[in-house]
């Protein structure tokens, strides 16, 4: 079997496999990736991943950005959405828009965005019309 026969890996395959874009580098255009990503350079686009975004202190992001969870250290300025956790370290400047499941930010970060908290579709089971007594 060749090594194009291969189906692509699906997110599984790849835990633990980062991508690293290293500071100096400078990338303008789209990146879409299934593994988790590591930027310590700079990012001119829209960002989409179904792993985890790391934003390193040296790195910044002008674009929008998609992403399972989110570690910002360093700067970010457009909309990003966050399936479950965005964390905001406390060197950390964003500007812009934010969707995420669950926040957290540290003292110091400047953090001057709309935030917009969404649980995730996939618990929409435990919907609050229904008292708990009802559980079995």
């Amino acid at each position: 079997m060749s090594m194009f026969d291969k189906k692509p890996k699906t997110y599984t395959d790849l835990l633990g496999k980062t991508n690293r874009i290293v500071e100096g580098t400078i990338i303008k255009g789209n990146i879409l990736s299934q593994a988790d990503f590591r930027l310590d350079g700079d990012l001119v686009g829209n960002f989409q991943s179904s792993g985890k975004l790391v934003i390193g202190p040296a790195g910044s992001i002008k674009g929008d950005i998609i992403c399972k969870n989110a570690d910002i250290e360093g700067k970010f300025d457009g909309k990003i959405q966050v399936a479950e956790i965005l964390n905001v370290r406390a060197k950390a400047v964003i500007h812009g828009e934010v969707v995420c499941g669950k926040l957290s930010v540290e003292p110091g970060a400047e953090f001057s965005a709309t935030c917009q908290m969404k649980t995730p579709t996939k618990t929409a089971s435990h919907d609050q019309s229904q008292p708990e007594e009802a559980q079995p």
